[in-house]
Formats: C-alpha cells, sequence, structure tokens
C-alpha cells in the first residue's frame, strides 16, 4: 500500500543508475512511492535507502531480469495484483555496440527481448490494469533516433520506433479511458550507456551530450503538459506539429483500392 499523503505508487524499471535513477529520485521528490526494477539488487537497495531517508516515501525493491521471461512474469505481476501502482516508467533498455553489422545477428537478440518483448508486456499489463479502474499513466523511454533511422544502429533504431509507435497507438486506442500516456525521445545523455557501449562521449561535441537530471527533469515537464511525445531537446514544438501534420496528410491516400496513377498499373 502507498504511504499516507502519496501520489500512488510509480514502478520504475532500470531504476539502478542513470535515467531510471534519476526517474526514481524526480519522482521520490514530487511524493510518489515506489518500486525499483533492475537486475542488480545490491544497487536498488542502496537507492531505495537514500530515497526513503531523503523523501519519505515508501519504496520496494525488484530484482528481476527483464530479458528472462521469469522477470518479465514477476514484475508483470505486481503490475496486476498492486492497485496502488498508478505509473509506469518503462525505461530498462539495451543499446548498441558499433554499426548494425558490425556484430553477428544474434547479438541482437537480448537487445529485442529487453527493448522490445519486455517493454510491450509491460505497457500492455499496465494500460489493462489501469483501464480497469481509469487511472494511470504510461511513460515509454524511446529515443530521438526513432525519427532518424539513418543516423544510428538499425536494430537499435528499430527497437525504440516500435516503443514510439506502440505508444501512440495505445494512446489512441485508450483516449478517453482515464489512461495518460507518454513516449520520451531522448537524444545523446550522459549515463552508463556510453560505457557499455564503448563509446567515449568526448567524442561528441558538448552540446549535443544532455545531462541525465536536465532529461528526466524536462521529461516530466512534457508530462505535466500533456504531451503524448516528448523530444527534451526539441526547442520549437511546432516542428513536431509539422511533422505529424505530414503523417496524417498521407493517411487518406495510405489504402486504395487501386494504385496511384503515377504507377501506370
Amino acid at each position: 500500500m502507498s504511504t499516507q499523503n502519496s501520489k500512488g505508487t510509480a514502478l520504475v524499471t532500470g531504476a539502478s543508475a542513470g535515467i531510471g535513477a534519476t526517474y526514481a529520485d524526480r519522482l521520490a521528490k514530487r511524493g510518489h512511492d515506489l518500486i525499483l526494477v533492475a537486475r542488480d539488487g545490491n544497487r536498488l537497495a542502496a537507492l531505495a535507502a537514500r530515497l526513503q531517508a531523503e523523501y519519505g516515501v515508501k519504496v520496494d525493491v525488484l530484482p528481476a531480469d527483464l530479458g528472462s521471461k521469469t522477470g518479465v512474469d514477476a514484475v508483470a505481476a505486481r503490475l496486476t495484483t498492486d492497485p496502488a501502482i498508478n505509473l509506469l516508467v518503462n525505461n530498462a533498455g539495451l543499446g548498441p555496440s558499433g554499426p548494425a553489422l558490425a556484430s553477428a545477428p544474434d547479438a541482437y537478440d537480448a537487445m529485442l527481448a529487453l527493448n522490445v518483448a519486455a517493454l510491450q508486456h509491460l505497457t500492455l499489463t499496465a494500460a489493462q490494469a489501469f483501464a480497469a479502474k481509469a487511472s494511470g499513466t504510461i511513460v515509454n523511454i524511446a529515443s530521438a533516433v526513432a525519427l532518424l533511422p539513418e543516423k544510428f544502429n538499425g536494430p537499435y533504431v528499430a527497437t525504440k520506433a516500435f516503443t514510439l509507435a506502440l505508444t501512440q497507438s495505445l494512446a489512441a486506442e485508450l483516449a478517453g479511458k482515464g489512461v495518460t500516456f507518454q513516449a520520451v525521445l531522448p537524444g545523446y545523455t550522459r549515463t552508463e550507456i556510453f560505457e557499455r557501449a564503448g563509446i567515449d562521449p568526448a567524442i561528441l561535441p558538448p552540446d549535443m551530450v544532455m545531462e541525465v537530471g536536465d532529461l528526466v527533469d524536462a521529461a516530466l515537464s512534457g508530462l505535466d503538459k500533456g504531451e503524448l511525445v516528448t523530444i527534451p531537446s526539441l526547442p520549437d514544438p511546432a516542428d513536431w506539429q509539422a511533422f505529424e501534420a505530414a503523417r496524417f496528410k498521407i493517411a487518406p491516400n495510405a489504402s486504395h483500392s487501386k494504385p496511384a496513377a503515377r504507377y501506370g498499373v
């Protein structure tokens, strides 16, 4: 159960470091109780102790490997059975190591299991639970490269494009049902993902790499503003609105009984 005066319980995946740990900090500061999910139980326990001491909220740890069915099932069960949970932050994910063809095809299996299969399972589980009580929020961490597939590792880009599309589709399906969705599209962010991918952030222009605290603060501000898609570094929201308008302009002609005349069929 949530603590008295809590804003409800937020379940955050990938919470042991980086974006996930920062979300945990900011949500605890806002008064949310927390369930922290990651593989490293020791790091989760240390973070939980700090957040409880600093903010006076209740913090549970749920060590789980979301790359495995057992781990996903454990977290899904918590989402299904804990009525206090009203916010899910799907942050857990794996990044690439070099260009797409620099690795064997099966090297991406773990990435797909975590970035796609686990995220989808938890998103659908939470969406069903939240829709049943007409209340809840799902935040899915995608990436700006979802919009720029030519600029980055193909399998990774595809997982983030999947995250964006899933979020947009479910938001439309559950419109008016009391469930809020947000897809967050960060650019380069200073986290441990650089080390894991073997990338030295010093090779990137400093003005391209955002500090993780700034990223999460901007994402939460976007959530407060009701944004379905938040691109924290985008100065003018009109650019995104124009992008969406161009996409929807195609929609009426996306399916007809005959090919377009320009194909000469």
